[in-house]
């Protein structure tokens, strides 16, 4: 018996490992860039969350951009589509696209 508990514990881990909050294509607004130190600031779109809107803010993270040229299409207050990875606790993106209005 401990060894489907723990088989049921490894699977339960594996799964929130998947669904982190950096999964791709996540959706939001930006809300600061700093092009001098390649990072930004985006204010995550919650999807499908019961008891909130479509629209509602979720979390405000900060990024360092994988490319400085990544955010010269952008400006504060687009909202864009992205994915991100982190690395030793710093979030890194690896795509950033503005949506169309």
């Amino acid at each position: 018996m401990g060894t489907t508990r723990f088989m049921f514990a490894g699977a339960a881990v594996l799964s929130m490992l998947a669904t982190s909050a950096f999964a791709d294509d996540m959706t939001g607004m930006i809300t600061r860039i700093d092009r001098l130190n390649g990072t930004i600031s985006i204010q995550q779109t919650q999807k499908g969350t019961v008891g909130a809107s479509a629209s509602s803010a979720g979390a405000l993270q900060e990024y360092k951009a994988k490319d400085a040229a990544m955010l010269d299409a952008v400006h504060a207050g687009d909202r864009v589509s992205y994915s991100a990875t982190e690395t030793n606790g710093t979030g890194t993106l690896t795509k950033l696209q503005k949506q169309k209005p």
